[in-house]
């Protein structure tokens, strides 16, 4: 294109006239026709050369910038290990690098391929990694038709991974903590300068200053609870006021307002020490409005259409689950905008599906976690989860996930589970999910004195599971009002509530302040902050000597359950039977070989006496009731196990011959 606008310059300029030819020593004859003449032909010039510009643009220009050196501000993932995968994709993001040739100059990194978007913005590098490649700076020559750069690329020696990425188990309770509402152990990063968020602990929908230190400080308090799993709202970067962390806005940066990566990994380390292990709450149906991503994507079908034309979201999970379904009945669960407003990702797309993959290794391995909470599971399809597992264990063999589908209905949540290929012919690979049925019933029943029938509704669909009894059961989370604020709640009821999320099969989540009875109304209401969290709080229920009468009571009631749980394995991984039930009451045993636990609940709101008939079941011939919890005695009479239970009262016996 120069060389065309050279061309028009040079035809232009041999068409104008001659001046007057002047001889040695002679100047031409100065005269006001001969100067404006010159100034009439440069005035052409001027204006055809501009012409030539606007219908001729320069190669640089017409190709995105091809022919100008490539830049790069942006590497994902931002380093990777040696020993840990043959292959890796680097997604670099800068400009003018449609046209750029990748070559690797570091022995045992090989550049098997790249791909760039059409706009020169994003280029995908798929290296090819040694097994015997040691720690050290790659560096990469990216060479265009201007210039090259070199772009260096961290390779780090792995950790032991022997004691990490054990996922959790049965004997684990969960502890679902939001980080900006729990503690505030660095208020300088409340409010950082380059944050577009609100911070105003008194607007439930600003930041309030709680942080991954405030987390660390109050590690000793969890422990003495006696949970063993912490679960974390996403620490990653999101803007505006999102504090909750759901709108994404850079995959592998930390928010600011949570503090740093070191921290995170500092907290991870931290919890280790006690014991305790750490799930990411990991996101991959959807990015913030604001991700760079949603004007500019990587490739063009990087997410589910555009801000001006999506789908509307659809939270019905039938269409999945149906055998007879059309796609009408199930693309906008899949498709649709979260919200109407959040960016829908297409991990259909392989580069994204690859992308969401690394990331979640990238995450695993820098903080040494222990397994994944998966956000919207049923909104992403079940093709990419079923790869994401898949590629997930062949790095971390034991590590696991608990997937969130929040339904009531356990036809539906069952279908989620995997361990086994569904009508669509894919196993999802997700080991266990939430028990959203039964936490439905738990409240049905306590609450609203509905009858005990319901929760053993639920129990007998535990047919419709591979694996039932790692469920991870739940009172409440941080989408749902208060057990406690619940219409017809108190705190006798979820004392009871309790007894019975911690006896019953299942891996058991608490949302954090439930233990010391902390109220909320819906969203954002039931997002209040941890009292005894942030400065000038007026009173510390991370202390005994903190916490209100009533704060204690649950406190103490939860931490001696757990310290039950502890003891006896029984509770944790023994097999679960029905012994009796009626509207108002349920018994059941849980069952080793070693030792057998039976549970009485009484639901109703007066003191029962009860006589419940063992014949035909696994204690049919006991001989002895020794209480372990509760202040009710029982004893075997003539095939009959007989108590008297307060109301919302547990009774907790070790079996004897």
């Amino acid at each position: 294109m120069r060389d065309a606008q050279r061309h028009i310059e040079t035809r232009h300029a041999a068409e104008i006239p001659p001046l007057i030819a002047r001889g040695p020593g002679k100047r031409p004859p100065f005269s006001s026709i001969s100067m404006r003449a010159n100034r009439l032909w440069i005035s052409i010039l001027f204006l055809c050369a501009c012409l030539s510009a606007i219908v001729c643009p320069s190669t640089a220009q017409a190709s995105g910038g091809e022919n100008r050196a490539p830049s790069v501000r942006k590497i994902e993932p931002p380093t990777w290990w040696t020993n840990f995968t043959p292959e890796l994709t680097l997604l670099l993001t800068g400009e003018h690098l449609g046209r750029a040739h990748v070559e690797s100059t570091a022995p045992g990194v090989s550049v098997l391929g790249s791909n760039a978007s059409a706009n020169g913005h994003y280029l995908f590098v798929r290296l090819q990694l040694a097994p015997d490649l040691h720690a050290g700076t790659v560096n990469l020559r990216l060479l265009g038709a201007a210039g090259a750069i070199t772009v260096p690329f961290p390779l780090l020696a792995r950790k032991d991974t022997k004691s990490h990425f054990g996922g959790v188990s049965h004997d684990d309770v969960v502890y679902l903590i939001m980080p900006d509402r729990f503690a505030d152990g660095d208020p300088t990063n409340d409010q950082p300068p380059e944050s577009t968020g609100k911070y105003d602990r008194s607007d439930p929908m600003a930041y309030h200053g709680g942080d991954l230190r405030g987390i660390r400080q109050h590690l000793n308090y969890l422990h003495d609870v006696g949970v063993t799993a912490l679960w974390l709202t996403p620490v990653w970067k999101n803007d505006n006021s999102d504090y909750h962390g759901y709108h994404v806005v850079d995959f592998y940066a930390v928010d600011e307002h949570m503090g740093t990566l070191a921290e995170y990994q500092a907290l991870a380390a931290d919890a280790h020490k006690l014991g305790m292990k750490l799930l990411i709450d990991f996101v991959a149906n959807h990015t913030g409005p604001d991700h760079p991503w949603v004007n500019d994507p990587p490739t063009p079908t990087w997410f589910h259409g555009s801000p001006a034309h999506h789908l509307p979201p659809s939270y019905n999970f039938s269409g999945l689950v149906d055998p007879h379904a059309s796609p009408r009945e199930y693309r906008e669960t899949l498709e649709g905008w979260f919200a109407g407003k959040l960016p829908d990702l297409n991990p259909d797309d392989p580069e994204l599906s690859l992308y969401l993959t690394q990331n979640a290794m990238w995450w695993a391995e820098t903080a040494q976690l222990d397994g994944f909470r998966l956000d919207t599971f049923p909104y992403s399809p079940r093709q990419f989860w079923s790869t994401w597992h898949q590629r997930l264990r062949q790095v971390y063999p034991h590590i696991n996930s608990i997937g969130e589908v929040a339904d009531t209905d356990p036809m539906i949540t069952s279908f989620f589970q995997g361990g086994r290929k569904q009508l669509d012919g894919i196993d999802s690979g997700l080991p266990t999910l939430f028990d959203f049925p039964l936490e439905h019933a738990l409240r049905d029943v306590v609450i609203k004195g509905e009858p005990m029938q319901k929760i053993i509704n639920v129990l007998q669909d535990d047919e419709l599971y591979p694996n039932p009894e790692v469920l991870v059961t739940f009172l409440g989370n941080h989408d749902h009002a208060r057990f406690l604020s619940e219409p017809g709640s108190n705190v006798h009821k979820l004392k009871a509530a309790f007894s019975l999320l911690l006896t019953l099969r299942g891996i058991p989540q608490i949302y954090a302040g439930d233990e010391i009875a902390m109220p909320g109304g819906d969203d954002p209401d039931n997002r209040r902050d941890f009292p005894g969290g942030f400065p000038g709080d007026p009173r510390n229920a991370f202390i005994a000597s903190g916490r209100t009468a009533e704060q204690q009571d649950v406190f103490t009631h939860v931490q001696s359950l757990l310290a039950l749980r502890r003891a006896h394995p029984a509770l944790r991984t023994g097999k679960q039977w029905h012994i009796g039930w009626n509207d108002t009451y349920y018994a059941f045993l849980r069952e080793l070989s070693e030792e057998k636990l039976l549970v009485v609940y009484n639901n109703a709101a007066s003191a029962q006496e009860l006589r419940i008939p063992v014949a035909d079941t696994p204690i049919a011939s006991a001989g002895q009731l020794q209480p372990l919890f509760g202040d009710a005695t029982a004893m075997i009479v003539s095939g009959e196990v007989r108590l008297t239970l307060s109301p919302y009262n547990i009774g907790i016996f070790q079996v004897g011959k």
